[in-house]
Parts: structure tokens; sequence; C-alpha cells
């Protein structure tokens, strides 16, 4: 599975939430077009979305489930029953918060459920220390894709953090790219930092947030 991924690019197909683009065919068809565009697999959100797009492709795919905790500021795949869903609806990878924050679930816990089910635990993380640990707790991939979406990590700034990815080539684990990779050229110095995977997301699959982009620009001068 990860030789499948190796140099490669992963394509996130999460619509806005609740936007018209939000529907299970449609998020299917992002899928598709991603793979016949070259992806080498694709990230998806939701297990209703996952089965659909499993129906029609056969490249690997990442699956979170995201939630909003009144408890937690943990979103992705809090939860033991996230991952045996996602596994039965056909996901070979489960991604996860890795971070140390406050959770309904350890870490080392989901891990272990993942690999129950016979899928790759992927850490998405914040710093070194939630690396470390996800190596340690047994997960094959860790990935960029929670630097500067913490507190403690917020003052990153907009462009990928690249000296993470850097840090996190050192660690003996297949370390994916994730965040702010937001042309071709990033994403090509990513793998040239020592990323084995870079995972794109907003500038592929999120048209509202694109077309306001582009929209602001041509109201600056009108």
């Amino acid at each position: 599975m990860l030789d499948l991924l190796r140099n490669g690019l992963v394509v996130s197909c999460q619509p806005v939430d609740g936007g018209p683009m939000d529907d299970p065919e449609i998020i299917s068809a992002m899928a598709r077009a991603a793979i016949a565009g070259g992806a080498d697999g694709v990230r998806i959100q939701g297990v209703a979305n996952l089965r659909h797009a499993r129906k029609s492709i056969t490249a690997p795919i990442i699956g979170i489930v995201k939630r909003d905790l009144p408890d937690s500021p943990v979103r992705i795949t809090p939860f033991l029953d996230d991952v045996a869903a996602l596994a039965q609806a056909g996901a070979d990878i489960i991604a996860y918060d890795a971070t140390s924050r406050a959770r309904p679930v350890s870490c080392a816990a989901i891990v272990e459920e993942i690999a129950k089910h016979g899928c790759l635990a992927m850490a998405d993380c914040s710093n070194m220390d939630d690396a470390k640990g996800a190596v340690r707790d047994g997960a094959q991939i860790v990935g960029s894709t929670l630097s500067g979406y913490t507190d403690e990590t917020a003052d990153s700034g907009p462009e990928p953090d690249l000296e993470f990815v850097e840090e996190l080539a050192r660690l003996d684990a297949f370390v994916m790219a994730e965040g702010r990779y937001a042309n071709p050229d990033l994403a090509k110095t990513a793998i040239k930092a020592g990323a084995d995977c870079v995972t794109v997301g907003t500038p592929l699959t999120r048209l509202e947030v694109n077309t306001a982009l582009f929209r602001a620009a041509i109201s600056q001068v009108t």
C-alpha cells in the first residue's frame, strides 16, 4: 500500500461542509477525477462519502471522520466506533488526530483499533512530539497535517511547514506532507524536503474557496 503512494499525490476530496458539492455522488466524482488526473490516492471525510467512493475507485483511500466535540478540540477520527465504521466502508488507511490534546480515546487505543481492522494508521501531527508518540504507538504514516492548526502552532504562517517535514523524514515512518500546499511547486518542494507523499485539498476540491479568492482580487480593482 505504501509503495503505491511513495513519491505520490493524494487528493483530499473534502468540499465545504454543507455546500452544494457536499454530496456523496459529487465527492465520488471528485475522487474519480483526481485519479484520472494522476492522483495516487484520495482522502475522504465521512463514512457515507467513503463508502460511495469505494464503489468506483480501487486506489488507496485515506478515511477520516470529523466531529465537533463539546469537551475536546480533537476533530479527526476521535472514537473507536469511527475507526470501525471507516474500515467497514472500505478505507485502506485511517487517519486520526495524534496530538496530545484532551481527547475521548487515547491515541494508542485508536491505532490498536485501526490495526485490528487490517488498515494502516496515519497520524495527523502538529509537532515532533506527536509524531514520535505515533511511531511508538505503531502508526505507519506520520503527517504534518495539523501544523498550524493547534494553539501551539497557530503562528507557523501561511506557508507549509517544510521544516517539520524535514524533521519527520528522520523518523522510521512513511511521511505525508499535508497542509497549505497551494501550488505544484510547493508540493514538489515537500518531496525534496523528504516527504514520501503529498496531500493536497483546498486548491483542488474547494470550489467556493478558490472562487472567492478570484472574486476578491477582481473586486480590488473594480
